[in-house]
């Protein structure tokens, strides 16, 4: 499709703008996004143009609207058919949107094109980076500033399934994608359709049987993949044969032409055959343990650090969205959401508050070597079956020297180096000091004839950490972390974000981006609408003692 032609001015001064301006007040948030967000959605068009074949095919829906409708949609919270709707009958939208007050709407399915367009040119944090640019130029948001960071989940569009209605599901897909393809099928054929496509699986079996059913589904898959390994490539790497192949391996272990079992399903299975990008995973312990199906986002936010007056909203701003698998760990995802950032020429933090998933020795070395400081508290160290661990020694990795809880320095160091990682760690022994002290239960464990310590070579960075931790003063500073768990709430309450409304990695990091954006979007236009207000409010006051000086006269 090609691109319509565009009118960078349109409605600001056209026949929608007589009417918004007498029906919309200065600081009311459509005629404020028309103002300030519309030109910068407008300057982004030559990268929305690199989606089209310009002159190439009737002309499209014009994709600035379409960028500002769908960010509305994590604005206002409104699915696809009524955003749609408001297009046309919402003067408020049409203000917004730079349109003519008789424009006409479009067809639902046109949001799903655009946004299969933006996917399919990499596209997917336009939005988000449009608007964080145009902050960091109206100086909201400095190029270099402090910031916290935090991963909350993201439930994938899927529904629980157990280990054997997986299998099953997965065979179901595999055999009607095969029924399309195949010219002449195996004898077994008939079986396996009866068996996965026309039955159901009856909720209420006994134990024996779903496990009769789990051996069953087994064997029927690695039969299928059998017969399946001779054909064209074509045929036996299709997309459901590929997924039925992957899942069967993470499910049952072959020896000697049989399926079996396995005992316990491998991290980072797949846990639905419709959305093989939901992985389950957990965080926390205890009673704030978190499961769930789908995926991970690190949520990066600015600490302005000024205090706020009565009734102010927020000066902070989100910087990065970064979409992970579930099962990704948060000190990759915290290195992701610098790279993205430095590609939107934000320097890294001097200060960066997050929790204990994002602290390591590494990380630490690496933030000093920068000139910045990674805030966080450091996990303790492991216990030994006697209950004693690393931080009852006092160590000094560059030194190789250490203290043991006794008071007795160490006889050896050896320096130990990993092939396969490189990873260098140290493991200091008391070798004359164990036999006569009276520790010797509490510190040597059984069956060792003395006490060994092995740290990593960073060991001396995390001890300081877990020391340092300890302090009032470290307490006073990681407040400033607090708060960016209000801004997940916010996230989650006001844009909708636990739950995805796509399927697939991609698309649910399309929607992340546009939720960011949204949230930024909205804080801005409050500080504006406040900011304007109070400008208001100061010229009143002052001139209410000259109006009181006139009325006495």
């Amino acid at each position: 499709m090609s691109l319509p032609e565009f009118d960078t001015q349109g409605t600001l001064f056209g026949s929608l703008a007589s009417v918004g301006a007498a029906l919309f007040e200065e600081g009311d948030r459509f005629k404020l996004f028309a103002q300030k967000i519309w030109p910068l959605l407008a300057a982004a068009r030559p990268a929305l143009a690199e989606c089209y074949d310009e002159g190439n095919g009737r002309p499209s829906l014009e994709p600035v609207v379409m960028l500002g409708v769908v960010i509305f949609q994590f604005l206002e919270r409104t699915p696809d058919r009524q955003a749609a709707e408001l297009v046309k009958y919402h003067l408020g939208w049409k203000l917004a949107l730079n349109l003519e007050l008789g424009a006409k709407g479009f067809h639902p399915t046109s949001l799903v094109e655009f946004r299969r367009r933006l996917l399919e040119h990499q596209k997917a944090q336009l939005a988000f980076e449009v608007v964080l640019k145009g902050l960091v130029q109206e100086g909201l948001v400095p190029k270099r500033s402090k910031q916290r960071m935090d991963s909350t989940h993201v439930l994938g569009l899927v529904s629980a399934m157990s280990r054997l209605e997986s299998i099953r599901e997965t065979l179901r897909l595999a055999l009607v994608e095969l029924e399309e393809s195949l010219e002449e099928k195996p004898d077994f054929w008939a079986l396996l359709w009866e068996r996965y496509v026309e039955h159901k699986l009856d909720y209420r079996s006994s134990d024996g049987i779903v496990d009769a059913k789990y051996r069953q589904a087994g064997a029927d898959a690695l039969q299928l993949l059998c017969w399946l390994e001779p054909l064209p490539v074509k045929i036996r790497e299709g997309k459901q044969a590929r997924l039925l192949r992957e899942i069967f391996g993470q499910h049952y272990v072959v020896s000697e032409a049989e399926a079996t079992p396995m005992k316990t399903t491998p991290s980072g299975a797949v846990q639905n055959p419709h959305e093989p990008g939901a992985k389950w995973s957990t965080k926390g312990r205890g009673k704030g343990k978190i499961e769930w199906v789908g995926y991970k986002l690190q949520v990066a936010e600015s600490v302005s650090g000024q205090r706020q007056k009565k009734t102010e909203p927020t000066r902070n701003f989100l910087t990065s969205m970064v979409t992970q698998p579930a099962i990704a760990t948060d000190e990759a995802g915290m290195e992701k959401s610098l790279e993205a950032q430095s590609a939107l020429g934000l320097e890294k933090p001097p200060e960066l508050f997050v929790d204990t998933a994002y602290v390591s020795a590494e990380a630490l070395v690496e933030a000093r070597a920068e000139g910045r400081e990674l805030l966080g508290p450091a996990r303790p160290s492991p216990l030994n079956k006697n209950g004693s661990c690393s931080e009852d020694f006092e160590v000094c990795v560059e030194e190789r020297r250490a203290i043991c809880p006794a008071g007795h320095q160490n006889t050896q160091c050896s320096r130990l180096e990993e092939k396969a990682t490189g990873k260098v760690s140290y493991r200091f022994e008391w070798s004359t000091h164990c036999h006569q002290c009276p520790m010797q239960q509490h510190c040597v464990g059984k069956g060792q004839s003395h006490r060994s310590l092995t740290v990593g070579e960073h060991h001396t960075v995390l001890q300081t950490r877990r020391h340092e931790q300890k302090t009032e003063e470290f307490a006073q500073r990681m407040r400033e972390r607090n708060a960016i768990e209000g801004t997940q709430s916010e996230l989650v309450r006001a844009h909708g974000l636990r739950q995805a409304r796509y399927r697939g990695l991609g698309k649910v990091d399309l929607q992340n981006q546009l939720i960011g954006a949204a949230c930024n979007i909205k804080r801005w236009l409050k500080l504006l609408a406040w900011e304007m207000g109070s400008l208001a409010r100061s010229i009143v006051s002052a001139a209410a003692p000259s109006m009181a000086e006139a009325a006495t006269c």
